[in-house]
Parts: C-alpha cells; sequence; structure tokens
C-alpha cells in the first residue's frame, strides 16, 4: 500500500537572496546553486567595498535578475523536492 507514494523524487536548489527594504526573497534558480551561494554570501560579507551592479541569468521563473551588492542583507540555500 505504501508503494503507492514511492515515486521519484528529485532534489532541487535554490539561492535565496534577501535584499534591504523588500518583502519576500528572490528564490534564483542555478545550474551550479553552491558556487553561486558563495559568490553571493562573499558580496554579502564584503559590503565596505564599492557597490557593484549584480546581474545573474537563471534557468527558473526568473530569468534574470538584477540588484546592487549592498542591497543584499542575507543568503541562504533551499532544498526542494520535486516528482521527476
Amino acid at each position: 500500500m505504501a508503494q503507492g507514494f514511492a515515486q521519484n523524487f528529485k532534489i532541487r536548489t535554490s539561492v535565496l537572496v534577501f535584499l534591504k527594504n523588500a518583502v519576500a526573497p528572490l528564490v534564483l534558480y542555478f545550474d551550479n546553486p553552491k558556487q553561486e551561494y558563495a559568490e553571493l554570501l562573499e558580496l554579502c560579507r564584503n559590503q565596505n567595498t564599492m557597490t557593484k551592479l549584480i546581474e545573474k541569468e537563471t534557468i527558473g521563473p526568473i530569468k534574470k535578475a538584477a540588484f546592487l551588492s549592498n542591497q543584499i542583507c542575507a543568503v541562504a540555500l533551499q532544498e526542494e523536492q520535486i516528482m521527476s
């Protein structure tokens, strides 16, 4: 009976970018999310340097995102289960 629920699930990882003055985070999907996470986390930590315009092309519903590096207040990874 429980085998009906044993379907093929894949785990998809997204990068959440929390911006100042934004209610909800940007949910961005990349081919290599851990690399993008590390890059954005480094920008978040080094906000004392010059402000940069960050442009990212993604593979999810949001195809292109642009924001200023000094507007990032937090970055996170999120894993989601999707049906394959």
